[in-house]
C-alpha cells in the first residue's frame, strides 16, 4: 500500500490518512471508507501512528478497504495537501551507512570549513580513512522529532546559516516494537519506507564537531527534517538496497546513484539498535545520505529559492523549496 497523511479542504482541517492508488491520481480516505461500509470508525485508522501501533491486524483492516466500488471517500489526489506521513515520529534515528558519503563528506567538509573560517585545511582530514568503526557497528544520533515536514512545505532557511545543504536518504518507519531483535527477523519489524531529505547547515555543523559532541543546532531547526511524501509498506519493496536515486534542483540533477552497499542494512540497524534497549512502533531509521547526493560533496549549495527534488525508484518524490529565512 502507499499510505498518505493528508488535509483536504481547509488548512485548518483535521488531518486524515489514507491510500494512493497505484496511478498516484486519486486518495482515499480509510476511515470515511470504513465508517460508510461498517457504520462506525475504527480506532486503527485515526491517524498513522495508531495504524501503525495496530501492527498486521490494523494494516489488514486497510488493505481489505483498498478493494470495492469507488465511492465519495476517494477524491483526485492533486486536491488535497499532503502532510508527513507520521507529523510526529515516536523517535528519529539518524544513521550513516553509505561508505561513499561517509568518505567524502569529511574531505569536502574540510575544504569548505577552509574557505568559511579562512584557516587552511586540515591536512589530516584531507587524506583520511573510513574510520574502521563504521565497519563494524551502525553509527547514529537522534534528531528533533518535532520538527517535521512534508512535501511541498517551504523549509525556512535558519538565521544562522550561510551554507545550507540537502541530503538524500532512505527512511523506514518501524512497525513492531521488541528487544534483542535478531537480524534475521528484523524484516518483520519494518512498516515502510519513505524519503529523508536531512537538511544540514553545515557551517553550524562544522562549528559544532569540533565539540566533539555530534550535530545540533546544524541539524536541528524547525522545518529541517523532511519526510514524505508517503509510506509504501515493506511488503511493496522486496529490496530497498536496488533502487536508483536521484537529487534535482531546480530542474537540474546534481547526483544520482542507488541505495546498494549500505554499510548496515535496516535489519542490523534494528539488531544493533534494539541490543537491551526497547524499539517502539513509530520510530523512524534515516539511512544516512546515498553517496554523491549531497551538495557538499559536490561543492553546490542551495539557495532561497530553489526547488529541490529528491526521487527514489519504487517510492517517489519528496518536493519542497528552500525560503528565505525569518
Amino acid at each position: 500500500m502507499i499510505l498518505v497523511t493528508y488535509r483536504q479542504g481547509a488548512s485548518a482541517s483535521a488531518p486524515r490518512i489514507g491510500f494512493v492508488d497505484a496511478s498516484h491520481t486519486t486518495v482515499t480516505d480509510l476511515q470515511e471508507r470504513h465508517t460508510a461500509r461498517t457504520g462506525q470508525p475504527s480506532p486503527h485508522l485515526n491517524d498513522m501512528l495508531s495504524l501503525i501501533k495496530g501492527g498486521e491486524a490494523a494494516l489488514d483492516l486497510a488493505r481489505s478497504l483498498q478493494q470495492g466500488p469507488a465511492d465519495s471517500a476517494e477524491v483526485p489526489l492533486a486536491l488535497v495537501k499532503l502532510l508527513s506521513p507520521v507529523p510526529v515520529p515516536e523517535q528519529i534515528r539518524e544513521f550513516s551507512v553509505y561508505e561513499q558519503h561517509v568518505r567524502d563528506a569529511p574531505i569536502m567538509s574540510a575544504k569548505a570549513k577552509a574557505r568559511f573560517t579562512g584557516h587552511p585545511a586540515d591536512p589530516a582530514m584531507l587524506d583520511r580513512p573510513v574510520p574502521k568503526i563504521f565497519f563494524t557497528q551502525p553509527a547514529y544520533y537522534h534528531c528533533n522529532r518535532f520538527n517535521v515536514i512534508g512535501p511541498d512545505e517551504d523549509v525556512v532557511w535558519p538565521t544562522y546559516s550561510g551554507h545550507l545543504d540537502y541530503e538524500l536518504e532512505i527512511g523506514a518507519f518501524i512497525g513492531r516494537g521488541g528487544r534483542n531483535i535478531r537480524a534475521a527477523d528484523a524484516g518483520r519489524h519494518i512498516f515502510g519506507y519513505t524519503i529523508f531529505n536531512d537538511i544540514s547547515a553545515r557551517e553550524q555543523m562544522w562549528r559544532e564537531m569540533d565539540m566533539r559532541m555530534g550535530p545540533s543546532k546544524g541539524k536541528s531547526w524547525d522545518t529541517a527534517n523532511v519526510i514524505g511524501p508517503w509510506i509504501v509498506t515493506a511488503d511493496e519493496i522486496p529490496d530497498v538496497q536496488a533502487l536508483k536515486v536521484a537529487v534535482r534542483i531546480n530542474g537540474q540533477t546534481r547526483g544520482s546513484n542507488t541505495t546498494a552497499n549500505m554499510l548496515h542494512s535496516f535489519e542490523q540497524m534494528i539488531e544493533y539498535i534494539s541490543r537491551d534497549e526497547s524499539l517502539h512502533p513509530g520510530e523512524f531509521f534515516g539511512s544516512g545520505t546515498v553517496g554523491g547526493c549531497s551538495g557538499l560533496e559536490i561543492d553546490q549549495w542551495l539557495q532561497p529559492g530553489d526547488l529541490m527534488e529528491l526521487e527514489v525508484e519504487r517510492i517517489g518524490t519528496l518536493r519542497n523549496r528552500i525560503a528565505k529565512p525569518y
